[in-house]
């Protein structure tokens, strides 16, 4: 594990790998002071294949998002328990712990099939109380919940589709979306509550069935975007 100052990666190639994160594209297209601000409380970490990223039960004020490489999840030890997935570059990992307050579900580790994998790690203490707007703007934080809301979301509807008369198979779309004026506390407390929600669905899920795998995610996103009414996920 080698840990790499933000200042000793050319810009460049920095701006190029955060391109592929969505909250972070969405970020410095609004606001480029907030998105220096991230960086500040940011770090980049190098792993060789078999470092281990995060272990299962730890606890910490990290949110990780992929850069480059692949990353395996195991359900309990690294190379012990079962391989239920991997994370791809451009993939957020450990929100699910960070946003429920509680410690990591699983442990991940750097794989054997990329020579090296590169993770940014965001402290999301930076992120303070819901309520504030310094030094993280409520636009920051609506960017932010608004794209977890999304992927917690679809993530759920994968799940749907793939066992539709199962108890949960519905309960995600009973959590009803934020109507109201936009850009407001409102939407961003709605936005946090609503993630909060599915996040614990998602756990629900997880549990019984193992996480959903990248090979899922793809192959049903495309059947999903191919069939009527694919646009409304609640």
């Amino acid at each position: 594990m080698e840990t790499k100052p933000l200042h000793k990666i050319p810009r460049e190639t920095l701006e190029h790998l955060l391109s592929g994160i969505p909250f972070f594209k969405v970020v410095r297209q609004q606001d480029l002071k907030q998105f220096e601000l991230l960086l500040q409380a940011s770090r980049v970490v190098s792993y060789l294949p078999g470092e281990v990223v995060l272990q299962k039960g730890e606890t910490g004020n990290w949110l990780y998002f992929l850069l480059k490489g692949k990353l395996a999840v195991y359900v309990d030890q690294a190379l012990k328990g079962d391989l239920i997935n991997y994370v791809t570059p451009g993939e957020v990992f450990g929100d699910l712990a960070q946003l429920m307050g509680q410690a990591r579900t699983a442990t991940v580790i750097a794989d054997s099939g990329a020579k090296e994998s590169m993770v940014l790690a965001l402290d999301f203490n930076v992120f303070g109380p819901l309520n504030s707007v310094s030094p993280i703007s409520r636009q920051t934080k609506l960017a932010y919940y608004r794209n977890t809301a999304h992927n917690l979301r679809w993530k759920l509807e994968v799940y749907r589709s793939q066992h539709l008369h199962h108890e949960l198979a519905n309960k995600h779309r009973q959590i009803k979306l934020y109507v109201g004026p936009k850009d407001t506390y409102e939407e961003l407390a709605s936005l946090y509550q609503q993630s909060q929600s599915l996040a614990l669905l998602l756990l629900e899920w997880n549990k019984e069935f193992g996480v959903l795998s990248a090979d899922v995610l793809t192959q049903t996103n495309a059947s999903l975007m191919s069939s009527p009414g694919s646009h409304q996920l609640g």
